[in-house]
């Protein structure tokens, strides 16, 4: 099973290269923003599936990398993705820090509920000043380049960098939930006091794992801003929040693949439940059909989309797969 998983996760990201040379606009448009939402989705993946702490509050990371990417940015002329990228990352882990530090002394429904408290501080920041300019939000002039080599204004060429980012990262991830580091993390998941027992100090572990998951969210956020050209202060929403938790869970917690496959199956179900041409007058509901399918996803796959290879091997042997620590993270 290591094995398939490899190939399907190479296969995948080869499937991404060659998808804009047979693809329309509108196809890398939507590729492009999914992408976008599926390294949002990996950020809170270490930190929930990796870590076993739930933060319903990692929009405010996602928005503040938006934010600083837009207010950062040159008025005159396009700004340089070398400085830019890595101000709205470091800006996104600053804010983790701080969050972090003070959330990860609580535990429990009383974690989410202070993550979800710094989140809604962040967005009433950008909502009640001119900082964020509002309800309207603010827009990015240019989009940002480096030299002749990289415009990201291109569809193409920001289709290209988003994707070597999503790739990036998730080898990232991979290799750091095979490290000793990430080990400590998935102790800290399965048994934060039997770690501690054995010498362990969990805090400073959990509060790197919390601030590598923010700056992730923050580049996920300067894609985005540069993506769509504009920011308001829904992208800090504490619904925002709840829909990367969504991906996540529907794509299977503890597994980075999981996110991936999350993401896209929750964006896609969203354009199919909008389709005019397939619901008519209904896909105005869309939220209700995406909310049942959503229910019954969950209540039928408790491994989430990247189980159903083994229950459907489960089902054809006639065995029960037994249920174990399975560390493994990609």
């Amino acid at each position: 099973m290591t094995q398939f998983r490899y190939v399907f996760v190479l296969l995948a990201f080869a499937g991404l290269a060659i998808f804009p040379f047979f693809a329309g606009q509108y196809g890398i448009d939507l590729a492009t923003k999914i992408m976008v939402m599926a390294l949002f989705a990996l950020s809170l993946e270490l930190l929930v599936g990796g870590t076993g702490l739930v933060c319903f509050g990692h929009a405010a990371f996602f928005g503040i990398g938006a934010y600083a990417t837009v207010l950062l940015s040159p008025s005159e002329g396009p700004g340089s993705v070398l400085w830019l990228l890595p101000a709205s990352v470091l800006a996104a882990a600053l804010y983790a820090l701080v969050v972090g530090a003070l959330s990860l002394r609580t535990k429990g429904v009383y974690f989410i509920m202070v993550t979800l408290a710094f989140a809604q501080m962040a967005y009433y920041v950008v909502h009640d000043t001119p900082l964020g300019g509002g309800t309207d939000g603010i827009y990015l002039l240019m989009k940002p380049v480096l030299g002749e080599v990289l415009d990201l204004d291109k569809a193409n060429t920001l289709y290209g960098f988003t994707l070597a980012c999503l790739a990036a990262s998730f080898g990232f991830l991979a290799l750091l939930g095979r490290s000793r580091f990430g080990r400590a993390l998935a102790g800290i998941r399965v048994n934060e006091q039997r770690m501690r027992a054995t010498g362990f100090s969990t805090y400073p572990y959990k509060l790197a794992a919390f601030v590598i998951s923010g700056a992730m969210a923050g580049l996920a956020g300067f894609l985005f801003a540069v993506k769509d050209g504009t920011v308001n202060p829904e992208l800090i929403s504490w619904h925002l929040s709840g829909e990367v938790l969504i991906m996540i869970i529907l794509g299977g917690l503890g597994h980075l693949r999981g996110a991936l496959i999350g993401a896209f199956a929750f964006a896609l179900l969203q354009e199919f439940f909008k389709s005019e041409a397939v619901f008519g007058e209904f896909a105005k509901h869309w939220h209700l059909g995406l909310g049942v399918t959503i229910i019954a996803s969950v209540a039928l796959l408790p491994s989430g989309l990247v189980g159903v290879p083994a229950q459907i091997r489960d089902r054809l042997l006639g065995a029960s797969r037994a249920k174990g620590g399975d560390d493994e993270t990609v």
